[in-house]
This record gives C-alpha cells, structure tokens and sequence, in this order.
C-alpha cells in the first residue's frame, strides 16, 4: 500500500475523509439551526448547499483512490447517488422554514431526513470496504465493531420513524399512546427525537473518519521516513 505508485492517491484519501469529517455534522448542525433558528436564515439556503456540497465532495475525492476496486467504487457510487439527492433537496429546509404550513416542504424535508439516514448507513459500508484496504488490523477491528453498532442503531431510527408513521395514522389508541403522539405532534419535537436518535451513530462515524485519516498520514510518513 505503499509503494510509490500508491503514495500519491492516498492524498485524496486524506481530503476526502476530511471532508467528510467536518460535512456531516455540518450538514445535520446547519439544517437544525435553519429550520429553528432566525439569525441563519439570513444566508438563504447557502449553508445547507456548501455543508451537503462537502459530503459530495469528500466522496469523489475517495474515489479517486483505488478505482480499479470494484466494491470499493461501487459502494462510493451508491453514496454519491445519495449525497447528491441531499444536496438537491438541502434547500428545502431553509423554504420550509419560511412557509412551515407548506405541505409540499414538509414532505421534502422528511425525505431529506431519510435520506441523510440512508446515506450515513450507506458511509458506513463505504468505511468497511476503505479499512478492509488499509494495512491496520486494529483498525479493521474497530471498524467492523462500531459499524455494526451504527448499522443497527439506524435500522431503530428507522423502525420507531415507521412506527410512529403508523400510529399516527390509527383512529383507536390506549389513552397513554395518544397522549405520547400529541406530544410528538409539533415537526420541532419529532426533528429533535430524530437528532437524538442519529446524533450517535454520526459520532462514531466522524470517530472512524478521523481513524481511518490518521492511518493514511501515518502510512504517507511512514514510507517517507
């Protein structure tokens, strides 16, 4: 891995997981703030392009890496399809905090949201396929462990997400169940159960990132040494 063929693509590698580092909780900090904050309104829907438009572009930096590796391009290929349907609808926070009573936006916010979870579990298997090419055991370790943990953390957003859709939808409820749905009525309680829900398996994610960058430095100044 590194030979002097290799020594100069791992530098993509670096700016892609990078950008990927800061662009995820800067997508999910900056969409927050749009949607229930004034003072980030001012910018427009600017902010919520450039922090989606990183997440695009640390991607296509990865690729540049190893592309003759088909797993590896095609689990890039899928993360780039999605990214680049949340750099598409990133606008739609800023609209639907102008107009809340929009049905049009809500409904493209609530694909925004889903698809933002689709794509941080696609990240985790694009992470998989990047540390089964790393020359680092440990890493590979941790990697399959805590993906795991963020695969199936996300499959919970999901189900409670699809339940809640449900329920939602249910003329006959216990008392107790109808009062919990009330609770959740607002779009701001359900956006901030959501933020907990996924707020972890970010975390571990930018936790991998960060990893998996330190890896390549230390392979990059390893080989020069």
């Amino acid at each position: 891995m590194t030979t002097p063929d290799v020594l100069p693509s791992l530098r993509y590698l670096v700016r892609g997981l990078a950008a990927l580092f800061w662009g995820l909780p800067g997508t999910l900090l900056i969409c927050v703030l749009i949607s229930t904050a004034e003072l980030p309104r001012v910018l427009g829907f600017l902010p919520a392009l450039i922090s989606t438009g990183l997440l695009l572009y640390g991607l296509y930096e990865l690729a540049r890496f190893s592309p003759q590796e088909r797993e590896w391009q095609a689990a890039l290929d899928r993360a780039k399809l999605l990214a680049l349907a949340l750099f598409g609808l990133s606008p739609f926070v800023y609209f639907w905090s102008r107009l809340p009573s929009e049905d049009y936006y809500l409904q493209s916010l609530v694909a925004l949201a889903f698809i933002g979870l689709v794509f941080v579990y696609q990240l985790n298997h694009v992470l998989q396929r990047l540390a089964a090419m790393l020359p680092d055991e440990t890493l590979r370790e941790d990697t399959r462990f805590f993906t795991r943990v963020n695969l199936t953390l996300m499959i919970l957003a999901g189900v409670l997400a699809g339940t809640y859709h449900v329920l939602d939808r249910m003329d006959s409820l216990p008392v107790v169940v109808l009062e919990t749905l009330d609770q959740l009525q607002g779009f701001r309680p359900r956006l901030a159960l959501l933020v907990l829900l996924v707020l972890l398996p970010i975390s571990m994610t930018m936790s991998l990132i960060w990893k998996m960058k330190d890896t390549v430095l230390g392979m990059v100044f390893g080989a020069r040494n």
